[in-house]
This record gives C-alpha cells, structure tokens and sequence, in this order.
C-alpha cells in the first residue's frame, strides 16, 4: 500500500499545474470559496487539508503541490522504514488524498482513486500502532480488521461481474465483448494488439472466464477450506495480470492484487483424514462450477461431429484441420469454436441476483461474526489481567469499528439489485450519508458497457497558423498517430488522456473541460502543453500557439497482421467535434461564459515564503521528466534499497548463528540459567535458536576477557 501510495502521488503531483494551476484546465481554487466560516465548519463541509493554505501563507495551486509532496515524501518513507508502516502514518496519507480528491472534479472522478480511498482508510484499521505502542507484535485483533480487506475484495469483484449482466450490453450476453475490448480500451498495451488477433472461439472462452471468476469464484472467498480460499486467490491473480498485460490502467490492477492477499493464511492442514476430505470437496466445488459453465453457456461435446454443439439450435461447429507445415515438418490442429449467446436470460439472472444478494450478505455476517468471536476466545486465553484487559479493550473498539464499516458497506454493495436495497434498514442508509463526504465505502462496477462497437471513437485536434494548412496535435499516450505503437504507462495515469477517450463516446458539450482545453492551448499556457507532451520541443506549436483550433471525430480499429507490420492503427474519418475557434471568436466565448470557465476574480499575488520556494524548487527539478519514468525510478531505487537492508539483516543473522555454533556445550548451562530457552532433550542447539541466547552471550563476551575466564 505503501508503494500504490507513491505511485498515486506522484502521478498526480506531475499534473497538477495543467489540471489544478491557476492557468490550467479547472483551477482547483474554484472549488474553494472562502466564506469567512470557521475551519471547523469549512472542513466539515468539504473534507480537505487544502483550507489550512492560506494559514500557510500558500495560494491552492502551491498548496496542493505540497500536499502531494509530502504525501509522496511519507508514502517513500512507508515503503523503506518498517517502523513508519503505521496506522497513524496510513491516516495521514488517507487525509492527504482525500483533501486532492475532494478539488479534483472530473479528472479524479475514477473507479480506483475511489477504491484507494476506501483501502487506505481500511489500512488504518489494520496497520500496527508502532508510533504509539512501540510494538509490532501480531495483535489479537488483527484478523477481525483484516477481514476488511477481504470483505473490499469480494464487492468489487462481485459487483464487477455483475453489472456486466444487468447493463445488457449486446456484447456482454452474446460473448462477444473482448472481440471489441482491446482496441477500444482507453489506452491498450502493445500486447492489446496481439490478443485483439486471437479467434473469436477464444474471445469467448475468455469472456465465460471473466464471468465464473468474477460472479461464481468471490463467493469461495468466504470458505471456510484453505485450498478453495487459495484457488480463488490465483484465479483472480490470473485475471489482474492478464489485465496489467494487456491495458494501461495505472495503479488499479496493482492495488486489486493488494486486495487479494486478504485471501491468504499461514495454517496448514496436518491431518491426512482431514486433508484427503478437503480434496475430496475442494474437487466437487471446481467440478461444479465447470459444470454450470457448461449448463449456462449451453455447452455439449458431439462426438459423432466431434464438435460442441448448442441445444438452442444456433450450433457450435468445431472444425478440425489437419494440416501440414512442411518448414517445420509436424501436424497440427487449427480449431475454430462458434459460441452463440449464453442460455440464460437476463429476467433469470435479475431472479438469480434477487435470490443470492441477500445470501451473500448473510454469507458475510456469519463469516465476521466467526472471526470476532474467535479473536474474543484468543484474547479469553491471554495471561495476565492487565494485558487481557487491554487487549479486550482494543478488541472490543476495533471489533465495533469492523462492524460499523460492513453495515454502512451494505448500500453501496445493494445497488446491484433494487429489491435487496429497498430491504435495508433506514438506520443503515442514514449513516451511508453522513459518511458519504469521507468515501469510507464505495460502488464499484468495472466495464458496464462495451463501447467502440462501431469502431474506436478518438478525438483528434488540430491547430493552424493561417486557417489553410492543418497540423494533428499528438498526445503522448492516446492513439492519434496510426504508426505509433500503444505505449506502456502502467502504473501512471495520464488524466487528460483519459477524459479524451471518455469525450469522444459523447459531445463536446458533454464535457465543458474541452473548452478549457482549446482555450488554453490557444494562449499557449505552458501547463497546460506539458499534459499532450512532456517535452515541449515536440509540440508542433511550441515556438508560436496557434492561430486557429478544431476538432475532428475518427473511428479507429486495430491493423490486421501484416508481414511489413508499419502500422499499428487504421482509421476513417467520423465528424466535427468542435469548430474552427480562435481567440476572441463568439462561440468559444459563449462556451467559456456558459460553464464558467472565465472567472473574473483575481488570482491570489505568488507568495514568496521559504515552503512556497522550496515546492516551486522541487517542481523545476522534476519539469520535462516523463511521468512513468519518475514513478519507476521511484520504485526501482526503493527496491534495491529494500533489497540492500534484508541483505545486511541477513548477514547479520548469519554471523550471530556463525558465532554461537562456536560455544562449547558446557558453556549452555552458565549461558542459559533458565530451562525455558533448551529443549525437551537438553540440547544446545535448540537453545542456540533463542533470542535470549544470544543477549547472553554477547554479554557473556562483553564481561569476559579473551583468555575465556
């Protein structure tokens, strides 16, 4: 989490003066207004540290630089000192994203800047108090919080398979969904090309996988045996890296595999009964669910045909070619699989979520209701009265605080069916509200609708000097230039990419920020450039703005496979997205003074302060780096450093245990006057393993002379 941290900052750290800037697209001072209230009350209204900058003596834009900083500058920190990964150190970089959440408009707007505020705040639940405690220890209450995570874990998933369904997208039922997905995602992989190439039998193949393992596989993670909990984990592992491979969805993929340790434990099963039972059942679980695959999606093996056909008569042929490749001199198979639609309908699966959402949430009451009151029997079994009660004390606040959050999680997570949400009770959706500014819990739907049927929708922009001759303006991520490879920008997230691949599924009208957008590049704000390109020179109109901007709609596809490979993208043209303006012309200003993208207030004068100086420092160190590469040079540096500690520990580790080995046996008796540190057979070796060993016997060095008396 550490590490998500700092990706998430220092993505958005890079982007602020374009986005947020006093001159960038929607100045985040817009969104406070300064009443003359008290602290309190503003901060109650609209939860963000950024009210405190004019305290400091800093204008919005400054002051959201050095919140990002210092969250980059702590979550750096979280990631190389064990001792700083703590639940008061989580809470502050809770508070410092949340605070840039809450001015962040449209462009912060996202499924997984949501789904980090609500695992941070989980993080604070879960991480040790070190700071305060001093200890690191595993408390007794930690798998009730840990739960959490699980709990997170399954709502996402669920409701992501889910609302595939219950959108009835055409693609989504007929399987076909993944035959479009890779081309019209917001910003593919190069591997995107690759497998947008395999057959349509595969896509569907993939497709039906995508169901099981986000609607049928979630509901193991609640089971009670270890090797189903371990099953579903790689699955879902399997989906995420498949994602990770094929699409540029920054941080969103790394922080659901996060997630998906709540799945694993450190209990074995050590009795053979006991473990041949678990297979035996672990086995009929998988064995039914390939068997409702089969039922579902209308499945059968003809062997006279030796092909899978449809009961619904709309058939499945399987041809099988045998052909031979004389360059390598062997046979092989070419199969081509024709899926239909899957046998279902949408009123039985509308009838089938009636029937489990309220199951699953039972399903989820019983398993916490199991963790809490086994951690209340571990604490029963803690010697002495006064750690007992204090551990009951931790038990019982963060037992309640776990309970709260899964009640309040209940409306976010009934939103996939509305009978099960009428069902809740008032109380629970009241506290939903008064939590709602927090972003304590949230819904979550990925891939509702497959877009770009007809072809990939792109926004292309142009610019011109005399109205005549038309330069394409490229941006650095988005497809635009149909040689440019897909790039790779995992786990950064280029925002204004993202809101142009969002603009072109609609009008311009749709999104007021495009206006701001081709008012800005206009006046040639500097910012504002370095989001299309991070290196102003290849900018075409760095030397001089342009005189006149428009906007064309394309629709792009991915090429064919080609011997020469020279593409990557074809295109037709589509429509006008927005017409020829210039500065000055009617329509932008009518445009500008509708959303009011023109404020008349007066920018607050550049304070001249030492922290003003120094972010304004940091940021012209930083000015013309590429974004991915300052995030990974972040994590590479990090992880070397990492890697540099647990190598000294280990050798450390290793020249204590070199040293002890060296001890005569008869020295263990004066060395270990306590019969708590050897073994049941007296032996030194195991008493060698003991950390009071060691204090002794560096003492024991200490108080000795080098003759040994």
């Amino acid at each position: 989490m550490a590490v998500i941290y700092l990706t998430a900052f220092v993505s958005l750290y890079v982007q602020i003066p374009g986005l947020y800037g006093n001159e960038g697209l929607l100045p985040a001072r817009w969104q406070l207004r300064y009443s003359g209230k008290p602290l309190g009350e503003q901060l109650l209204s609209s939860p963000t540290l950024l009210w405190l900058g004019p305290r400091l003596g800093l204008d919005t834009h400054t002051a959201m630089e050095l919140l990002c900083l210092v969250g980059a500058a702590l979550s750096l920190a979280a990631t190389l000192v064990e001792a700083l990964r703590d639940s008061v150190v989580f809470f502050c970089l809770w508070a410092l994203y949340l605070s840039m959440y809450k001015v962040g408009q449209v462009f912060l707007y996202f499924q997984w800047d949501n789904l980090l505020l609500e695992t941070g705040f989980l993080c604070i639940l879960v991480a040790p108090l070190t700071l305060i405690r001093g200890s690191r220890g595993v408390r007794e209450h930690d798998r009730v919080t840990f739960w959490l995570i699980r709990w997170l874990l399954f709502r996402l998933m669920f409701a992501s398979g889910v609302v595939k369904l219950t959108s009835r997208c055409p693609t989504w039922w007929g399987l076909t969904a993944l035959t479009y997905h890779y081309e019209t995602q917001c910003i593919p992989t190069p591997l995107a090309w690759f497998a947008h190439q395999f057959p349509v039998w595969w896509q569907k193949l993939s497709v039906m996988g995508t169901y099981i393992i986000e609607i049928a596989v979630p509901l193991l993670f609640f089971s009670p045996l270890r090797r189903l909990r371990l099953g579903s984990f790689y699955l879902q592992v399997l989906l995420q890296v498949l994602i990770i491979l094929t699409g540029n969805y920054n941080f969103f993929n790394l922080l659901t595999l996060t997630l998906c340790l709540s799945l694993l434990d450190d209990q074995h099963v050590h009795s053979k009964l006991w473990s041949w039972l678990c297979y035996l059942v672990e086995l009929a679980v998988w064995a039914l669910m390939i068997f409702g695959t089969i039922v579902l999606f209308d499945l059968q093996l003809d062997p006279k045909k030796n092909a899978i056909s449809s009961r619904t008569g709309a058939c499945v042929c399987v041809c099988v070619n045998v052909c031979e490749y004389r360059q390598f001199n062997f046979a092989f198979f070419r199969l081509h699989f024709f899926f239909v639609l899957a046998a279902f309908t949408y009123h039985q699966f509308n009838q089938f979520l009636k029937t489990v959402t309220i199951p699953c949430i039972w399903i989820g009451v019983l398993s916490l209701t199991w963790e809490i009151v086994t951690s209340m029997f571990r604490f029963a079994c803690v010697s002495g009265f006064l750690r007992r009660f204090c551990g009951t004390v931790q038990w019982t606040l963060f037992a309640a605080a776990t309970a709260a959050m899964f009640t309040v999680s209940l409306v976010p997570f009934t939103y996939i069916e509305f009978d099960s949400h009428g069902r809740l009770w008032p109380g629970v959706r009241r506290a939903y509200e008064v939590t709602d500014r927090f972003q304590l819990v949230n819904s979550y739907g990925l891939f509702r609708r497959m877009t770009g049927v007809g072809g990939r929708p792109e926004v292309v922009i142009e610019g011109s000097n005399d109205g005549v001759s038309w330069t394409e303006i490229e941006f650095m991520y988005k497809p635009g230039n149909l040689s440019a490879p897909p790039p790779l920008v995992t786990p950064h997230q280029p925002r204004l990419d993202w809101q142009m691949w969002f603009a072109a599924l609609g009008t311009h009208t749709q999104a007021p920020w495009f206006t701001s957008l081709i008012y800005r590049l206009l006046q040639g704000k500097r910012d504002v450039i370095e989001l299309i390109q991070t290196d102003v020179s290849q900018y075409p109109f760095h030397q001089q703005p342009p005189a006149f901007l428009r906007a064309h709609r394309y629709r792009y596809w991915f090429t064919e496979p080609k011997a020469d490979g020279s593409r990557w993208w074809r295109r037709v043209y589509d429509e006008e997205f927005y017409p020829t303006v210039h500065l000055g012309n009617a329509f932008l200003e009518n445009m500008l003074n509708q959303y009011g993208l023109k404020d008349k207030s007066p920018v607050r004068r550049m304070s001249n302060t030492t922290v003003a100086q120094a972010v304004r420092w940091v940021r012209s160190q930083v000015r013309g780096v590429p974004a991915p590469t300052l995030i990974w040079t972040l994590i590479a540096c990090s992880t070397i450093i990492c890697l540099l500690q647990g190598l000294q520990n280990r050798s450390r580790h290793k020249t204590v245990s070199s040293q002890s080995d060296h001890v005569p046996d008869g020295a263990s008796d004066l060395l270990f006057p306590d019969s708590t540190c050897r073994s049941e057979t007296g032996s030194t070796a195991s008493a060698r393993r003991c950390p009071a060993f060691r204090l002794s016997l560096c003492t024991s060095r200490i108080c000795c002379g080098e003759d040994g008396r």
